[in-house]
């Protein structure tokens, strides 16, 4: 089993429950993206290079370029839901490549596609925050023991003003808690 060494290891079984977990989030939202933009494949081709990593594949360019590309095309959304939905799907795809370091920015790789879902419900919702801590609690409950396990050799994930930051704090703390 191959590994991935820093200031701890991961081994590539780690990384597709990683990635399974994310994969699952950014799919939940791909059709907010798809139906305001239904010419541009860049999110589900992230999700879909994500998905072939997850089942078994190895790691290549694929998930590094689709990423990339789902990054740019959040960058070209008209709305804070299709920015999410396409970031989420460039979070599955870039999970493969999470990096074996001990930074709270790399807590977001693992948690930010479920914080985005979780976002993209409430504003679906008219803003709704219950629907969002709904989502969260949906999205601890389907966190496997390694997914904890991996979590958990990070540190807490960074704290930011955005609707999104405070739901993946709130994921973070509740799956770190749930042990």
């Amino acid at each position: 089993m191959t590994t991935e060494s820093g200031d701890f290891e991961l081994t590539m079984d780690e990384l597709r429950v990683v990635a399974r977990y994310v994969v699952e989030s950014a799919e939940e939202v791909l059709p907010v993206f798809e139906a305001a933009r239904p010419n541009d494949p860049r999110p589900r081709a992230a999700i879909d290079a994500a998905r072939e990593f997850v089942n078994g594949a190895r790691r290549t360019k694929l998930q590094r370029i689709t990423s990339l590309d789902a990054h740019r095309a959040a960058k070209e959304a008209a709305t804070e839901a299709e920015r999410l939905a396409a970031r989420a799907a460039g979070d599955a795809a870039a999970a493969a490549y999470l990096h074996p370091i001990a930074k709270a920015t790399q807590v977001g790789h693992i948690l930010r596609a479920a914080a985005s879902a979780a976002r993209v419900g409430e504003l679906n919702a008219g803003g709704d925050a219950a629907v969002g801590l709904k989502l969260i609690e949906q999205a601890r409950q389907r966190a496997t023991p390694a997914l904890i396990d991996v979590l958990n050799r990070y540190p807490l994930a960074p704290t930011g003003k955005s609707r999104a930051a405070q739901l993946m704090t709130i994921l973070d703390t509740s799956l770190r808690t749930s042990r």
